[in-house]
């Protein structure tokens, strides 16, 4: 994730204050101290840090803070506040025009990604009942047109395009016209990538907002160019009045610092931002949610959204009650994996959960992705019998899959330990909310029992 050093460094900062019991102004002061050089190195604007500094120092030494029973999580909280504050305060959503159609332009410099981002915008707003259409208005880089054509056969939008001989302008308004009379509710117009200091193209995307006069003017940013991605979009705002920015690459190595300097500098909002190559994987951005995230509280309602638009809720209950009543064959482990997938890369569903980059952090713990595609080659060189009843899984079985799915004996032998342990977890746990529960106090005990036992490890 892009801020993983910042709320490294944060954490760390605010650990320290959580052990104290009062806290005075010299432990404030050296906190900020800590907080300011932190946010400095993931790339944040000097200015915007020393405003939001300034900020939080003025809330942390107030009465209310002194007096409270838990100073430091006070101090916390206010860094949080200020945090969602900073990048933007809430959801800036995609405007909506009371006269259909919707009209986007998407500007930015080469190389941004702004032809694959298009594409995933008309996937997202699809996926929202809306009837998109892609416009192919970059008619100078080499098969910029055919690249929006394979996006939007892949997702089933139409592309309305009229080569590279056309002026941009016409192709824009030609476009437009074509969205008004096919009933596309969203016209989503790409265009070539430009320099800010190139006169000629700049002056050319003013003709096309000019000719016609966009609901929304996006610039496409690459989080990955830190300060400079700032730069770029006050340029561009100066010139061509942005609605909106949206951040690319932020699942990237990357020090943040764009995320949380954009809208101080330019007063434009972030409105989506691109986690992966996946053409859904681009996200409504929200300031809550990402200065939860940025302070390691994770984001819960992200997964939970997440979970509800990508998991079969129908196979998701007979699921549960095959756990319940012990049914749960390797079959259903596959379908149940197929659909964790579904929600992308693990190490991005991690992040969203609280306190998990503590436990990334350690060095002990890594994410082995080619362990869960070995894990599935071997319940795929099962036999169907197999798969519903491991029980009659014997030596000579266990060396044919062994040699099946190209991994070792004691492979197939840890995963169908780990299996079986997985089965007896889940019965109890599932047990702890039924009558045998008995309570709280039932469920406490059950829980216990649970976590007592040794080596209760998914199989993966």
């Amino acid at each position: 994730m892009a801020f993983e050093g910042l709320t490294t460094r944060l954490q760390n900062v605010f650990g320290k204050l959580r052990g104290k019991g009062k806290l005075s102004e010299d432990d404030v002061n050296e906190a900020m101290r800590e907080v300011r050089l932190a946010l400095l190195e993931a790339d944040v604007n000097f200015k915007v840090v020393k405003d939001f500094i300034a900020k939080v120092k003025e809330k942390a030494v107030g009465a209310e803070v002194q007096k409270s029973f838990t100073p430091g999580m006070v101090v916390v909280d206010i860094v949080h506040k200020e945090l969602i504050e900073l990048m933007g305060g809430s959801q800036a959503k995609l405007a909506k025009s009371n006269r259909p159609p919707t009209i986007v332009l998407m500007a930015g410099l080469q190389g941004a990604g702004k032809t694959t981002l298009t594409g995933k915008l008309a996937k997202l707003l699809q996926s929202q009942n809306h009837k998109p259409l892609l416009v192919a208005g970059d008619i100078y880089r080499p098969a910029a047109i055919k690249q929006l054509e394979v996006l939007g056969g892949q997702i089933g939008v139409p592309v309305f395009s009229l080569g590279d001989k056309v002026s941009p302008v016409e192709i824009a308004k030609q476009g437009v016209q074509l969205a008004k009379e096919q009933g596309n509710d969203y016209v989503l117009i790409d265009t070539a990538g430009r320099l800010q200091i190139d006169e000629a193209l700049m002056e050319e995307i003013k003709q096309i907002h000019a000719a016609v006069k966009p609901d929304e003017v996006l610039l496409v940013v690459d989080a990955m160019t830190g300060q400079e991605a700032v730069n770029v979009a006050k340029s561009f705002h100066e010139q061509l009045e942005l609605t909106g920015v949206v951040l690319t690459k932020l699942d990237g190595d990357t020090r943040g610092g764009a995320a949380l300097s954009v809208k101080a500098v330019t007063g434009c909002p972030i409105k989506f931002a691109s986690t992966g190559e996946k053409i859904d994987q681009l996200e409504a951005f929200h300031p809550d949610r990402m200065a939860s995230r940025i302070l390691g509280m994770g984001d819960m309602l992200s997964l939970i959204e997440k979970a509800q638009s990508n998991i079969d809720a129908e196979k998701a209950k007979d699921l549960e009650r095959k756990m319940r009543t012990a049914e749960f064959t390797f079959d259903d482990f596959l379908e149940q994996m197929e659909q964790v997938r579904k929600l992308g890369p693990l190490d991005q569903l991690l992040d969203m959960m609280p306190g998990m980059n503590k436990i990334k952090g350690n060095p002990n713990f890594k994410i082995d992705e080619k362990q869960i595609a070995r894990t599935e080659a071997i319940v795929k060189s099962m036999t169907k019998a197999e798969k519903q009843k491991p029980d009659i899984i014997n030596y000579s079985r266990r060396k044919r899959i062994a040699a099946g799915s190209g991994t070792s004996l004691a492979e197939v032998n840890r995963l169908l330990k780990q299996f079986e342990d997985m089965k007896k977890m889940m019965k109890q746990f599932t047990g702890m909310m039924g009558p045998k529960g008995k309570g709280p106090k039932g469920g406490m005990k059950a829980l216990k029992g649970m976590l007592g036992g040794k080596n209760m490890k998914f199989p993966f």
